[in-house]
């Protein structure tokens, strides 16, 4: 597998492109769960299988790519990709897992995302396993899905390349007291852990999407919810963690940052931190956390520098 500091892509594989749309790649027709039982009987679905299915359960939607690093933070030999692909095939031709590809203006999307069918429920809840999916999930439109992309490739780069990684949540749960209402955060969430010391980060995955700027401010309402009224032990959390947004490229970190701060929705509790999808690629993370400061508000004049976490964590 290509390493990521090898991935020379000039535009994030999930930005958002003019005239996208999701198109079905899966398999149809009717699949029995005996004929499921026979292919495990054999050993066509085995333990390996079952470990996929789980990891996509976990994070709703996922690529091929994603999934092997995953296996491969779990301890378990996928052998290669080409392989791993082949076992994701049997799945799908078993409608164990579902698949799709988008489609732009630009032409074929380059990977396919995974994500659970039918079959796949029932083999989970055979094993006791929480699953929450339902089939109306696979119709979620293409920005809720790319966020959800690039928090998988976010969550996994801080598993893979920061020593302090202690814990994860793909989708945490928070509350905004004021408002009553429980969001989530689309990018999920990592603890890290260094000498008896944790902090967890929180991170919002932003897309240009249609009406993007208004969606912004009112997540942003919420977070400064959940900021101005929190104590420990809120949604989990044992400190206030801290909240980093994850944009399209280093353009959209500017424009994320102009658009809190226009419509007034900063988090006074806390600084805010941008970063964006190619930065996760960096052989290390310690220089891809980005802090913007207004230098003269009235004259519009930004400084922008990085912020590294490496030395600390």
């Amino acid at each position: 597998m290509v390493e990521d500091n090898q991935i020379k892509a000039q535009v994030s594989p999930f930005a958002i492109r003019e005239g996208e749309i999701k198109t079905f790649d899966g398999k149809d027709g009717y699949v029995s769960m005996n004929q499921i039982v026979h292919k495990i009987n054999i050993g066509h679905i085995t333990d390996i299988h079952f470990e996929i299915l789980e990891l996509v359960n976990q994070f709703e939607f996922i690529t091929s790519r994603q999934l092997y690093q995953m296996l491969e933070i779990k301890g378990i030999d996928a052998k290669s990709q080409d392989k791993l692909n082949n076992k994701l095939e049997a799945l799908v031709k078993s409608k164990i897992l579902t698949r799709y590809y988008f489609t732009s203006e630009e032409g074929k999307g380059i990977y396919r995302i995974y994500c659970l069918e039918k079959m796949g429920k029932y083999l989970l809840n055979s094993k006791e396993i929480e699953c929450k999916w339902q089939p109306s999930d696979n119709t979620k439109p293409v920005p809720m899905i790319k966020k959800r992309l690039a928090g998988n490739q976010t969550l996994i780069a801080y598993l893979r390349k920061v020593k302090a990684f202690d814990d994860f949540i793909v989708k945490p749960s928070l509350t905004a007291k004021t408002a009553g209402k429980v969001f989530k955060a689309t990018g999920g969430c990592v603890k890290l852990t260094k000498n008896g010391k944790s902090i967890q980060f929180l991170f919002e995955v932003i897309r240009r999407e249609t009406d993007w700027k208004k969606k912004l401010v009112d997540k942003m309402r919420l977070y400064q919810d959940f900021y101005a009224n929190f104590v420990p032990g809120d949604s989990g959390f044992s400190a206030m963690p801290q909240l980093i947004f994850v944009c399209e490229d280093e353009k959209h970190m500017a424009e994320t940052f102009r658009e809190i701060v226009t419509n007034q929705v900063e988090i006074p509790q806390l600084k805010l931190y941008f970063t964006t999808d190619l930065r996760q690629n960096e052989e290390t993370l310690e220089n891809t956390l980005v802090e913007f400061k207004l230098v003269d508000l009235d004259r519009g004049k930004r400084h922008l520098y990085g912020c590294g976490l490496g030395g600390t964590w």
